[in-house]
């Protein structure tokens, strides 16, 4: 019986030994400590451009003939008038009349270029909404140390950032050591389908394979990941893919004072619930994981322990990240109903009752797996599944090209000790289009973003601050200024 219980004392101490020396071992990686610089942009000028950009409403609406042309054709010609340099120094093509892509060559001409990318119009602000904004949407009113207005964080604020470096950069003679493309789309928020699908085919068909493409994606977040006390710059390296299904139930119809034990609206909404107790499987594995693998080793013991330790405590770690929304969107294919219809009348019953979902696919998921695993969730033969649309998710980028590093650098350069990790677009950008001609396709904005700010993403008071927008052209002049010491083969 003793030589039992030292057995399993021993067991005990060794295993702890194990899961102590994994978690002193798990840390972050080590980067040459330096001084953030500034370049000195003029913040006066940011944010005057911002402001008359804002004043543009260029407002993508779901039917895409909806818009209003002359708000874009307006932008296009600020935009000439407002960066003569950078159209004296590049080559500047319309592309599918109102997306501006710009080509700025580069001292070695057998290096493979890169993309800088960003995109002009805007949501829609919701009808009857318009009071409850501190300062009117697209007035571009600059107060309180802010730029205010639709676009102003998404996605205005980095087309300005961007020139206004390029511009910095040609007054000091500064050329690029491989080229260098920017491009501003114009459909962005309705898909890119015109804009962003349009470049692609120009590069194509000239032949140019991309290193590396840099567009919207994460932030440097502030107070937004619970168990750290340091912002986390997330350049995100893959986008979620995007399905939409409709689920539609049959049975038969008739006058509403007397029906079935079940109708097609009942039998909808036993599949609906079927399929919210049937989440598409997730896991800490890929992208997932090397992202909250990064995150941990900046984190207080306890939390490195159990990420470190993932084959210990790996079920426990999930199971508190599916309960919150941000974590289990990272982990898994989520699954969001979002549209209901059935009968015509009240007192009708309906012969079809259909729900429509929307699924943000995980690179690991394709759409016809999500279809499978919607069917056999349901498993029901009144039902039918209907894929409406959809795409697959983003090929995942390498955390150790050339392009990532130089990120890295210029993150480092500009906000300090921030902890840096690769993360996943959960949300759609025009990257889903740029991944097919680059090398890697990556996702982030140099903005500082706290809690506060995230909720006014197409959402009320939408606004970004001047601080910000130095910030961002400091990492623009920084990234680019580095393509010599971070250039691809």
């Amino acid at each position: 019986m003793k030589k039992l219980l030292l057995a399993a004392v021993s067991l005990v101490v060794l295993l702890a030994a194990i899961v102590i020396i994994r978690t002193l071992m798990f840390t972050p990686p080590e980067h040459e400590a330096t001084n953030t610089i500034t370049h000195a942009p003029d913040a006066d000028v940011l944010a005057g451009h911002l402001a008359e950009a804002i004043q543009f409403p260029t407002i993508s609406r779901q039917d895409p003939d909806a818009g209003d042309v002359a708000a874009f054709d307006g932008f296009i010609a600020w935009f000439e008038a407002t960066y003569p340099a950078a159209h004296t120094a590049m080559n500047r093509t319309l592309i599918a009349d109102h997306t501006i892509l710009l080509e700025w060559r580069g001292r070695d001409t057998s290096a493979r270029p890169v993309l800088l990318t960003a995109h002009y119009d805007v949501v829609p602000v919701i009808p009857g909404t318009e009071d409850q904004w501190e300062q009117p949407p697209y007035a571009g009113i600059i107060a309180d140390g802010y730029v205010w207005g639709r676009g102003a964080l998404d996605d205005k604020g980095a087309i300005i950032a961007m020139m206004e470096a390029a511009t910095m950069l040609l007054e000091r003679g500064f050329q690029p050591q491989q080229t260098v493309y920017f491009s501003f789309g114009h459909d962005e928020e309705i898909g890119g389908r015109v804009g962003a699908a349009s470049v692609v085919e120009y590069l194509r068909e000239r032949d140019i394979q991309l290193a590396w493409s840099l567009d919207e994606g994460s932030f440097v977040l502030d107070g937004l990941i619970p168990g750290l006390d340091k912002p986390v710059a997330m350049i995100n390296v893959a986008e979620k893919g995007y399905v939409t299904i409709d689920i539609v139930a049959s049975a038969t119809g008739g006058h509403s004072s007397m029906p079935p034990g079940d109708t097609a609206v009942t039998t909808l909404a036993a599949a609906l619930v079927k399929l919210r107790d049937a989440p598409v499987p997730g896991g800490l594995d890929g992208v997932s994981g090397e992202a909250y693998s990064s995150l941990a080793r900046h984190m207080p013991f306890t939390q490195r322990m159990a990420f470190a330790n993932q084959w210990l405590f790996g079920g426990m770690i999930e199971g508190m990240l599916t309960r919150l929304p941000a974590g289990n969107a990272m982990l898994r294919t989520t699954t969001a109903p979002t549209m209901l219809s059935a009968s015509i009348k009240e007192n009708v019953l309906p012969i079809t009752a259909t729900a429509t979902v929307n699924f943000r696919l995980h690179p690991r998921d394709t759409v016809d797996s999500v279809v499978a695993h919607v069917e056999n969730a349901i498993g029901a033969d009144n039902i039918e599944v209907i894929a409406r649309r959809g795409n697959n998710a983003s090929p995942v980028a390498s955390t150790t090209s050339a392009g990532f590093e130089a990120m890295v650098a210029a993150t480092h350069a500009v906000f300090g000790e921030v902890a840096i990790a690769p993360g996943l677009t959960v949300a759609g950008t025009d990257s889903k289009h740029y991944a097919l001609v680059a090398d890697d396709a990556y996702r982030f904005h140099p903005f500082v973003l706290g809690p506060d700010d995230i909720t006014t993403i197409h959402g009320t008071n939408e606004k970004v601050s001047i601080a910000n927008l130095v910030y961002a052209t400091d990492f623009y002049i920084e990234l680019l200024s580095s393509l010599e010491r971070y250039t691809a083969p």
